[in-house]
């Protein structure tokens, strides 16, 4: 594997910079610079810090300095003849591109403090996530002050809202070394590829090239989950995309997910998403109609 912390291209004109994407950088990866991302289209599954989710058009997150995230679209994007088509704005940006001491001021606090909580990973929802989905249009355009200034104004409604999810709220992305980045790559991407089927300890650990029992203690220090907890929830991610996007019965989709059982799925699924498959499908169905 190559190594993980992503050098983010700058403009020597700009302190702030601003990419739109129609592919992601498919790795486990950190680096320096916080990242406001806005998925104007895409779906699948967001992996910050020890979070596993789905993600869909529209998402709008802002991602910490040094917080290890990885961001993949559903298999289907990758068939070769796919009209799927992903759209997406990232921002970056550090946390002294204005000065060491410029957030420092008392009516900027609140900014300063967000962007220290950005370290834990923001989901930003509702109306402030339209409000702010104008700006980074805004922002894509602008040039000079124009430029600073409109950023400020994302990052103070965001402050300021109280429609914000905390992704990890006990995650610290301080103590992902960047050695240690590529062998949770490794890890994850075998995860990802894997888990369809059954995923053996001894197998996973001998991926990270430990035993069995050291991995399990290396695993739960560096994402706060055990393994078998991370693989379910890759497994429920999966299961949510399968019921969202393709006309399947609960029982097809348990065994596509890699659930040996459907007792075990619907279990497992109501523990991660406070809500029955079929509760799920049922709820997305109507809010399609």
């Amino acid at each position: 594997m190559k190594p993980h912390l992503l050098k983010v291209p700058a403009k020597p004109e700009s302190s702030i910079t601003i990419s739109k994407v129609d592919k992601f950088y498919n790795q486990w990866h950190f680096h320096p610079e916080i990242e406001l991302i806005y998925i104007h289209k895409g779906r699948g599954t967001r992996f910050i810090g020890n979070d596993v989710h789905r993600f869909e058009r529209d998402e709008l997150c802002l991602v910490g300095s040094n917080m290890p995230h990885m961001w993949r679209c559903d298999p289907e994007y990758f068939v070769e003849g796919s009209k799927l088509k992903l759209d997406v704005t990232v921002i970056y940006f550090h946390h002294d591109f204005l000065g060491d001491k410029f957030f420092n001021i008392p009516e900027l606090k609140s900014i300063d403090s967000l962007l220290e909580k950005a370290k834990q990973g923001i989901r930003i929802t509702g109306s402030t996530k339209l409000q702010v989905k104008e700006l980074v249009r805004k922002l894509s355009g602008a040039t000079g002050l124009e430029r600073i200034t409109t950023l400020l104004s994302i990052l103070e409604k965001i402050a300021f809202s109280k429609e914000k999810e905390y992704i990890n709220t006990i995650y610290n992305p301080d103590k992902i070394e960047k050695s240690e980045a590529d062998r949770l790559n490794s890890v994850f991407q075998y995860i990802s590829d894997n888990f369809q089927r059954k995923i053996t300890l001894e197998e996973i650990a001998s991926v990270a090239n430990l035993s069995a029992k050291a991995f399990c203690r290396y695993f739960k220090s560096k994402t706060r989950k055990t393994f078998y907890n991370f693989l379910l929830e890759v497994k429920v991610a999966h299961a949510c995309n399968l019921i969202l996007e393709k006309d399947m019965s609960i029982n097809e989709v348990c065994y596509d997910s890699g659930f040996n059982n459907l007792s075990n799925f619907n279990r497992y699924f109501k523990k991660l998403m406070n809500k029955t498959p079929l509760e799920f499908k049922k709820e997305h169905r109507v809010l399609r109609e």
